[in-house]
């Protein structure tokens, strides 16, 4: 199929690109085009204007900050996957950016467009949620920081307002006790395509050996990405061992109502989010 007609704008600064949306309701964001296009031919969007922002300098670059990796919003998810900052502070983010779409996509699209995107089975938001990260998000009257764990509301839907544009991504920089990883079984099997139950587990680790702190994100069961609350809550304050990350596990569906989809009944993605959360923690607490 083929998309309705529509405007095209490629703004050249980021100022030109945030008037053009403030003064065009409907419009739509582009920066890899991955997702939106897509679903622009299938007609489940139709936006009378795209707004592409892919050639807009400065946004296309990952900077090591004092506290945190800056993520620009042209940053592709092999960028993400590829660098050797984030591999080394966020591996969770490394890895799910890695397994992103086939070698098209991830040349592509971008990280901040995926979580923009908010697909209820896209890999890098539980990853971003896990890791604690924050979304920065541009308007006309200014710019405001939106948690990770709040960025995502529903299927296809995000915090961001009609008129913001989201321009950076920030992950914490990891401590000398934190480690993260992400795992999951795609739609065809293994680490490709999207996910039907993908777990980000990011945990501290006390001097002592014990998980002082946990999160965990879970992306493919639920209406959109997820923190594991009663799951990661369960696993602080335990030695990390195979007892206490089988008992996360055994929760990590507690507070998300899983949706049967063509890939899964409810009770086979639950499993599955069982499996992968033991992984993942596994994969986390190993270092």
């Amino acid at each position: 199929m083929f998309p309705r007609q529509f405007e095209y704008v490629a703004p050249a600064s980021l100022d030109e690109a945030l008037s053009a949306l403030a003064s065009t309701p409907g419009a739509k964001v582009m920066s890899g085009g991955q997702s939106l296009i897509p679903m622009m031919k299938l007609r489940l969007f139709s936006p009378g204007t795209v707004i592409d922002i892919g050639r807009i300098d400065g946004l296309a670059d990952i900077v090591e900050k004092d506290d945190h990796i800056s993520i620009g919003a042209l940053v592709r998810h092999n960028q993400t996957a590829s660098d050797p900052t984030v591999a080394a502070h966020a591996k969770a983010l490394s890895q799910a950016a890695g397994w992103t779409g086939d070698h098209q996509v991830r040349n592509r699209g971008t990280t901040c467009g995926a979580m923009a995107h908010a697909d209820v089975a896209a890999d890098q938001p539980a990853a971003a949620i896990a890791l604690g990260a924050t979304m920065m998000a541009r308007s006309s009257s200014g710019q405001r920081e939106i948690a990770a764990s709040d960025f995502f509301v529903d299927a296809l839907t995000s915090a961001l307002s009609e008129d913001e544009i989201l321009v950076e991504l920030r992950v914490p920089k990891a401590s000398n006790g934190s480690r993260s990883a992400y795992d999951k079984l795609g739609r065809r099997g293994g680490h490709t395509d999207y996910a039907v139950a993908g777990i980000a587990a990011w945990v501290n680790v006390g001097d002592d050996g014990s998980v002082t702190d946990a999160r965990i994100g879970v992306t493919g069961v639920g209406t959109r990405p997820t923190l594991a609350e009663a799951a990661a809550a369960s696993l602080i304050g335990t030695d990390g061992g195979e007892e206490s990350i089988r008992a996360a596990a055994g929760l990590v569906t507690d507070g998300i109502t899983v949706i049967e989809d063509l890939y899964g009944s409810v009770e086979y993605k639950t499993h599955l989010a069982q499996v992968f959360t033991e992984r993942a923690l596994q994969q986390a607490l190993a270092g």
